[in-house]
């Protein structure tokens, strides 16, 4: 055992920074999981006018001045702010930091989109003068502008890089971080996923007409994966980002383990721009489970990706049963339900949503779920209320996104005596 805790290749999580609907740190934001509260509410677009959305709530200026927020971007400014609650909650002692040996890695889904219909709407007023629109707008719409903006705000001169992966792009980010710290290319990573979904209308405008924009009176239960009255996605923002290290130097630093990542994989489906396909969900678990040197019986906990629309949240249930089987001792959850769809930054919400089950044991519900449509009748899924676990040892985080990318992580336990966070 000591010497595999010397192995460089190993791959741990050591600081959390997170924004969500229902929470702005950690334990908030496990304690809302926990205990059913949704972060959907009503929310006011352009041209669209009401609609539900995820929606968070977190001081943009903690660690922003209110300059660079008005140059800056949303998606920005929650990169900022997770990225700083990250690196306080780590441990690291940030002047001593090489920041030219620091790298930055954020999954997004789309970037620029806000910005653009922004300023369309100004110029619309004059005219469509083109004149009065802004010199902010390039490098606010450019692809790393996420990444980027974490550096400037933390002087982080190393390589930054945010990872199109549509909803994958959270997992992604981690993965990137993963490979980036094996070939030594940087010491440390910021990594995971941000979205400003909601701050474009043309994102509900498209969900819209393609009929899978979810509605509900009541906006805590307009999220529904896997239940028969699903009618769609409820669009959600958000971000959670992590500093990531190898093993050795987190031990040497006596830094807190939130968890080792164990296996990944992304592969695509290569058939549809939007329908999923669960042979090749199931061969990206596959795939994770072979690299973590895992049996699919090892897993304790599934989070789902499944967004409440029909053929996905189908297409994830086939992909689930021929990887798990129908063994009772899984747990299958699903965190959207409670928050939305966050888009880039689902896969790092839901993952950090379900670290604390180290400690707690505890398999975090899927609210909302009434009335369980059959062709999603895996009875593994926790419906409504946690689920008590005998053990809760490694975690399985799906992330699916459009133009068939799918992405899985796979996370373990670290033990307390060598600096686990968890009993």
């Amino acid at each position: 055992m000591q010497d595999s805790l010397r192995d460089p290749n190993r791959i741990v999580i050591t600081g959390v920074g997170l924004t969500a609907p229902n929470g702005n740190n950690l334990s908030d934001y496990r304690a809302a999981l926990l205990a059913g509260k949704s972060g959907v509410v009503p929310y006011e677009t352009r041209y669209i006018g009401p609609v539900l959305a995820g929606v968070c709530n977190f001081d943009e200026f903690r660690y922003q001045k209110k300059k660079d927020r008005r140059r800056g971007t949303r998606a920005g400014s929650v990169s900022i702010y997770c990225a700083n609650e990250a690196v306080a909650d780590s441990g690291l002692n940030w002047e001593q930091v090489r920041k030219d040996r620091t790298g930055v890695y954020i999954g997004i889904t789309e970037h620029g989109n806000v910005e653009t219909e922004n300023e369309i709407f100004e110029i619309s007023k004059f005219g469509y003068d083109t004149s009065v629109w802004s010199h902010h707008h390039n490098p606010r719409t450019v692809a790393n502008n996420a990444a980027g903006e974490v550096t400037l705000n933390l002087g982080i001169t190393g390589p930054h890089l945010t990872i199109g992966a549509a909803c994958a792009a959270g997992n992604a980010g981690f993965i990137q971080a993963v490979q980036m710290l094996r070939l030594r290319e940087v010491d440390l990573a910021i990594a995971g996923g941000v979205s400003e979904s909601i701050h474009t209308f043309g994102i509900f405008a498209s969900f819209a007409s393609q009929g899978a924009l979810a509605k509900h009176a009541d906006p805590a239960k307009a999220s529904r994966p896997f239940d028969k009255h699903r009618n769609g996605i409820v669009v959600a923002e958000g971000g959670s980002l992590c500093t990531v290290e190898r093993l050795p130097d987190a031990l040497d630093r006596g830094a807190k383990i939130y968890a080792e990542i164990v296996g990944y994989a992304m592969n695509s489906d290569a058939m549809d721009f939007v329908l999923p396909v669960a042979a090749r969900q199931a061969e990206c678990m596959q795939l994770a489970l072979s690299r973590a040197g895992l049996d699919a019986r090892e897993i304790d906990i599934v989070s789902s990706h499944a967004t409440a629309t029909e053929q996905g949240d189908i297409e994830e249930c086939v992909a689930l049963q021929t990887v798990f089987g129908d063994r009772p001792s899984l747990a299958i959850n699903n965190t959207k339900s409670f928050i939305g769809h966050a888009m880039g930054a689902a896969g790092a919400l839901e993952l950090m949503g379900n670290v604390p089950a180290f400690a707690d044991r505890m398999a975090h519900a899927t609210i909302n779920l009434d009335d369980q449509d059959e062709r999603c009748g895996l009875r593994q899924i926790v419906a409504n209320q946690p689920r008590s676990m005998e053990r809760v040892e490694y975690l399985l985080n799906n992330s699916f996104g459009m133009l068939g990318i799918n992405s899985v992580l796979i996370v373990k336990k670290f033990p307390r005596e060598h600096g686990g966070v968890y009993e």
